[in-house]
C-alpha cells in the first residue's frame, strides 16, 4: 500500500521519483512505437504525464495503481500530441503504434494513435476492462501479470481480456 498522499504532498513527489525510471522506460517503449519523426522525447513525455498526475495524487493505492494512472495519462498526452500533429500536417498520417501479442516493441503491425484512442473509447463502451487491459499493455507497457495486479483480477482473466481486446482492435482498425 502506498503512503497516503493526501497528508503530505512530498509523498507524491517521492512516489514519483521511485517510479520515474520505470516511467521513462515505458515512455521510451511507447515512443519507439510512434512515427520516426515524433518530436516528444521520453523525458518530455514523462514530465507531461507528471503534470497530469500531480493534480490528483490522492488516493493512489500502490505502485500498480500509479502505473495504471500513468498509462492513461500517457495515452492522453500521446493522443493530444498526435491530434496536434495531424492538425499541423493536414493530409499526413497520424503517429503509429504497434498492436501485438506479447510486447509492444516486438510487433510488426502498426496503427494510428488517434485511431487507437477512438477505438479504445468505443471498446470502453462495450467492455471497460478490455479497454483498460489494451491501454495498459499498449501504452503503459505493462506485462500481463502487472496488468492483472493493476486491475486486481486473475492473470487468466487478463490473458483472455487481452486476446479479445486485441482481436476486437484489429477488426475495428482494419475496417
Amino acid at each position: 500500500m502506498a503512503p497516503d498522499l493526501d497528508d503530505d504532498p512530498q509523498d507524491g513527489a517521492s512516489h514519483f521519483e521511485a517510479v520515474y525510471q520505470e516511467l521513462r522506460q515505458h515512455a521510451r517503449a511507447a515512443l519507439r512505437l510512434q512515427r520516426v519523426d515524433h518530436t516528444l522525447q521520453p523525458t518530455a513525455l514523462v514530465n507531461e504525464v507528471w503534470l497530469k498526475l500531480s493534480r490528483s495524487l490522492h488516493g493512489i493505492q500502490d505502485r500498480g495503481h500509479f502505473l495504471a494512472l500513468a498509462a492513461r495519462a500517457m495515452r492522453q498526452v500521446l493522443q493530444d500530441h498526435a491530434r496536434a500533429h495531424r492538425t499541423a500536417k493536414r493530409g499526413q498520417r497520424a503517429p503509429l503504434i504497434r498492436l501485438d501479442e506479447d510486447s509492444p516493441a516486438a510487433a510488426p503491425e502498426t496503427l494510428d494513435v488517434v485511431a487507437l484512442d477512438d477505438v479504445l473509447n468505443r471498446l470502453s463502451q462495450l467492455n471497460e476492462r478490455h479497454a483498460r487491459v489494451a491501454e495498459l499493455r499498449l501504452l503503459g507497457g505493462l506485462s500481463l501479470p502487472e496488468v492483472a495486479r493493476a486491475l486486481e483480477v486473475s492473470l487468466r482473466t487478463v490473458e483472455g481480456d487481452w486476446q479479445m481486446a486485441r482481436a476486437w482492435l484489429r477488426t475495428e482498425l482494419a475496417g
